[in-house]
């Protein structure tokens, strides 16, 4: 059956698809929408008393309920400025070191970090040698990304792709998984020097967002695109830890990569640990 889901990932027109049910996720469609969401809830078993609005009635489209904001101080944040927070809400799928270039996607996966930044290996080089974390977004999981130290963006890139699936059991199957599909990647300065935040697209995942330029995409692209930002001025982007950087609209993916000797995954952080947005990941090892 495994062998079955895998196949169909790869003959399914999965871009279609997405765009599909992102038109319905973002259709406000009244009482059918507010059953849509009930039906999640239940489905998935999420945890409403978590949320600002608690009642499907009262959002307007499925996003509207997908990306929906918590209560405030349900998601404490480690704000000791030793210590990097969790981005997401999730499931780490790996972590561990960067290896000769590459990161590790499952037991007996690897990828490469520049094919996931882009391409260009000068995006990645300040990056060979230091820490990287993947953590999944499940359908029942917050779908709004933090910043897990504070920053200046300095970098956005959008890679088009294809939009596999990103669960465990296609991340097990399908090389190069996170390096080929649809992403967005940012990278930050830091007091810990270089932080790459990539947002991984998939299958249904109608939309990437960000806080500072909005919709990413849809529409998809066949072309690289890259946008730089200044370090100061009016213009600069800057967003300190634990502010909102961006969103999925449907759940994905998320990989943190870190410069050299800068962090260290605290004791319990390992694949398939649970992940709340806000709480201690990391210790950081000296300043930038």
């Amino acid at each position: 059956m495994d062998k079955v889901k895998i196949i169909l990932q790869y003959i399914m027109p999965k871009h279609l698809l997405s765009r599909m049910v992102g038109w319905l996720a973002a259709a406000r469609l009244g009482v059918f929408s507010h059953l849509l969401i009930k039906l999640f809830i239940k489905a998935f078993k999420i945890d409403m008393t978590e949320a600002q609005h608690e009642q499907a009635r009262d959002y307007a489209s499925f996003n509207e309920f997908f990306t929906r904001p918590l209560k405030d101080g349900i998601r404490p944040l480690a704000d000791d400025p030793t210590i990097v927070a969790h981005p997401v809400d999730g499931t780490i799928s790996q972590l561990g070191p960067i290896t000769n270039g590459e990161l590790v996607q499952a037991k007996n996966h690897q990828y490469s970090l520049q094919a996931l930044l882009g391409g260009e290996a000068a995006t990645a080089e300040p990056f060979l040698g230091g820490q990287f974390a993947t953590i999944y977004l499940a359908p029942k999981d917050y779908h709004r990304i933090h910043m897990p130290v504070s920053g200046t963006l300095r970098e956005m890139v959008y890679v088009p792709g294809d939009l596999f699936s990103v669960n465990p059991l296609t991340a097990e199957h399908v090389p190069n998984l996170f390096a080929r599909n649809e992403r967005v990647v940012t990278i930050f300065d830091t007091e810990l020097g270089p932080m790459a935040l990539v947002l991984v697209g998939a299958t249904i995942v109608a939309s990437i967002e960000t806080v500072w330029a909005g919709t990413i995409t849809p529409p998809t692209g066949k072309s690289i695109h890259r946008w730089q930002y200044p370090a100061t001025g009016s213009t600069a982007v800057r967003l300190e830890k634990g502010a909102e950087m961006g969103r999925f609209k449907l759940g994905s993916t998320v990989v943190l990569a870190f410069a050299p000797e800068q962090i260290e995954f605290l004791d319990g952080q390992e694949a398939g640990s649970i992940t709340r947005m806000g709480a201690p990941f990391a210790n950081r090892l000296q300043a930038g």
